[in-house]
């Protein structure tokens, strides 16, 4: 009787998934990485959503530090099993250092290393207007109603960066969700920039403001949003929503972000940078 025997092509690859040469693109999904284990598990929930809401399509999750897989790991990885194609998005809200510089200089250097695999980078998610829909919904959750929003002042507290257009986005941001109804919209910042959120807070409560929301607009629990947390309370908010998370407006902006670039004609080099 003869035996055939799997060749190398035919034989499933790490964990036993088989080799894949075609279908659409891997999602891969770029965490910073943190030390406090409720960040991973966040961008692993968003992940176990992202798979939920397109059956079909591989999501995987890689991060720039402190957490496995590194995002050089997992190009690694994907390499080996052949595939061919992956869309690299950025878990970013702004666009500041590490969409414009570690993050390109990352999947350059794996595409140095693996010639094969078409790397595309994502635009990062912010900003949008499924962004503030989240954000309501956290605030929403925390206990307001659409009802509150006429006196509602909110603080819209972000991690904070050194990039000018980084803080011209978020102020950006806040001019224009104000403009939704809510009594009043301010920026603040955890980190880099001021006004930091205690302070934000105080200034809203000073104007005789009834009512102040402290809004994170951050993705993951960690070392910032605690800070955040915790000027909440200083300042004397009355609400604070919790962070966007696994939110479903997050998980739908992703998967836009992702088709955008699918579909996107080629740019000059794989990874440069919008003009």
């Amino acid at each position: 009787m003869h035996h055939t025997h799997p060749t190398h092509h035919t034989r499933p690859a790490h964990g036993g998934r088989p080799t894949r040469h075609a279908g659409p693109p891997v999602l891969l999904v770029i965490a910073h990485g943190s030390r406090d284990p409720r960040h991973a598990a966040t961008v692993g929930a968003l992940a176990g959503r992202l798979r939920s809401l397109r059956p079909g399509l591989r999501v995987e999750t890689g991060f720039l530090d402190f957490n496995a897989p590194s995002v050089p790991q997992l190009l690694d990885r994907l390499a080996l099993e052949d595939v061919r194609d992956v869309i690299a998005l950025p878990l970013l809200l702004t666009r500041a250092f590490h969409a414009k510089s570690d993050i390109p200089a990352v999947l350059r250097e794996a595409s140095g290393r693996h010639p094969r695999l078409r790397i595309r980078q994502a635009d990062v998610l912010g900003p949008s207007p499924l962004l503030t829909d989240a954000l309501e919904r956290r605030l929403y959750e925390a206990g307001l109603t659409p009802a509150d929003k006429g006196s509602t002042g909110v603080v819209l507290a972000s991690a904070g960066s050194s990039d000018p257009e980084a803080i011209a986005v978020i102020a950006e941001i806040a001019r224009e969700w104000r403009h939704t109804g809510w009594c009043a919209v301010r920026p603040a910042f955890a980190s880099a920039s001021l006004p930091r959120t205690e302070d934000a807070v105080r200034a809203l409560r000073a104007e005789g403001v009834r009512r102040v929301a402290v809004a994170p607009y951050v993705i993951a629990p960690g070392f910032l949003p605690d800070r955040i947390a915790a000027g909440a309370r200083e300042g004397g908010a009355r609400i604070l929503a919790g962070v966007l998370g696994a939110a479903p407006e997050l998980a739908r902006l992703l998967l836009r972000r992702y088709d955008e670039r699918a579909s996107a004609p080629e740019r000059r080099t794989p990874l440069a940078r919008p003009a």
